[in-house]
């Protein structure tokens, strides 16, 4: 009984983790001085919902996308949301999120504390089709989400969209991303 009371605790850690997510601004978004600004659930949820959109190339996975999109930023429970403002070498950043990864999966039965290492790594890698897609998708979600508060907010972010210039992979997201400046560019 004592084994399972464990794994139980384990599961209601995971859940207190997920819970600091749902809480948890995206940093950019505080900086910038939004109003209300965006969780880094919300963001990960909006990315797990596209994931559903994979359909255009036969050789991405849509099931591992959702998977990528729901773990990608998992680490930010423990070490928050590190932003390249923050002064943290990308080696230092990887390391930290992954200790983070290793610290919530040991909470978890091993063969799903395994995938979600995994998955991470996979994200962090970037080598797959479906990583290359999602890592997409979380760039598309920040403008999305830069346009949004734009219209919302009377605010100029910029900013975002130059950082993200040329940085575009897959041909359905480049797309999305064409489409959205031309209405960005757009007088209202």
């Amino acid at each position: 009984m004592a084994t399972e009371d464990t794994a139980i605790m384990g599961v209601f850690e995971f859940c207190k983790l997920l819970g600091v997510l749902k809480h948890l601004d995206r940093t950019g978004w505080v900086r910038k001085g939004v109003d209300k600004p965006e969780s880094v659930a919300g963001h990960m949820y909006r990315m797990a919902l596209l994931s559903f959109l994979a359909t255009t190339d036969p050789s991405i996975d849509r099931n591992k996308c959702i998977k990528l999109s729901l773990v990608h930023d998992l680490g930010e429970s423990i070490v928050g949301d590190i932003t390249p403002l923050d002064g943290v070498s990308k080696e230092e950043k990887y390391k930290k999120e992954k200790s983070a990864i290793e610290r919530i999966s040991s909470l978890l039965p091993e063969s799903v504390g395994n995938e979600i290492s995994q998955l991470w790594e996979e994200y962090e890698k970037g080598e797959t089709p479906e990583s290359v897609y999602v890592k997409d998708l979380d760039k598309f979600d920040m403008i999305f989400q830069a346009y949004e508060y734009e219209t919302s907010q009377n605010m100029d972010l910029q900013e975002f969209f130059t950082s993200t210039e040329d940085l575009f992979r897959t041909d359905q997201v480049k797309s999305w991303v064409e489409q959205l400046k031309h209405i960005r560019e757009t007088p209202k």
